[in-house]
């Protein structure tokens, strides 16, 4: 597979270093692993432009509005990615974003932004024929907004398959510059093949040193090749081993001080 169709990422947990008190303060009681929003000058948070960057890329020779981000099995951190890739483009002056929680059977984005877990999502919305988008959306900092999970109790396979998905996704293009969906792992239920023909790609986040490879060989069996748009490999410290924790850990720390940080 050429490579300039594919984008390959490789994430690691290191140090947070903390830059900006006011901010952490208002965003204090957040996941620590969101660094798009807690610390948007950090290495980590750079990782997740950089995954941005090679979308935005990729999105100059191809239609790459409606992302879908999923995972061969649960834990492997696609709901942090999805978290943290919307905040990068969030990021971005005017753009506007859309964060859906399509994990309907297992939704976590509420929780993980502190946002009303009560408050209608995308099952009632997709329940209600003329709801309208903007009714249900919940705005997070600049740029962002949040559709999460909803409290339907409806089959989440039938509810997938209605009609209504499709026109919701494509009153969602009209809105916005991108759409990042928070799907469920493929291998565990068909609910992220649902979508298959409603985005434009998937991005498929990988536990670099938990997922097996079967597992993971499984899953993009499961998914149109040219649908996939590139692999996260999340949590996988070997790269930054020597590099970060050496010396581009003291650079960055030193580019971060000369920013004003």
């Amino acid at each position: 597979m050429a490579a300039k169709n594919w984008l390959v990422c490789y994430y690691g947990w290191g140090e947070l270093m903390l830059t900006d008190a006011a901010r952490k303060e208002s965003f204090d009681s957040l996941e620590s692993h969101l660094v798009s929003f807690l610390e948007p000058k950090s290495f980590e948070a750079e990782q997740y432009r950089r995954l941005r960057q090679r979308v935005e890329d990729l999105a100059a020779t191809r239609p790459l509005n409606v992302i879908a981000v999923t995972s061969p099995v649960a834990s492997d951190g696609k709901t942090l990615t999805s978290i943290n890739l919307a905040g990068a483009f969030s990021r971005a002056g005017a753009a506007r974003i859309l964060l859906i929680d399509a994990d309907l059977r297992m939704p976590t984005v509420a929780r993980n932004l502190n946002l009303s877990k009560s408050a209608s999502g995308w099952p009632e919305l997709i329940e209600t024929r003329g709801a309208k988008l903007e009714d249900h959306i919940q705005p997070f900092g600049e740029g962002l907004h949040v559709l999460t999970g909803g409290n339907s109790r409806q089959d989440t396979y039938e509810l997938l398959r209605s009609p209504r998905v499709a026109e919701l996704l494509a009153e969602a293009r009209r809105q916005y510059d991108y759409v990042i969906l928070d799907t469920p792992p493929l291998l565990l239920v068909p609910d992220s093949g649902l979508l298959s023909n409603l985005v434009d790609g998937y991005i498929v986040v990988i536990g670099a040193n938990s997922t097996p490879r079967k597992l993971v060989a499984e899953a993009l069996n499961l998914l149109e090749p040219a649908s996939v748009i590139g692999l996260v490999f999340n949590r996988d410290r070997r790269p930054l081993h020597g590099y970060y924790r050496g010396y581009y850990h003291q650079y960055f720390r030193s580019y971060i001080r000369s920013a004003g940080a």
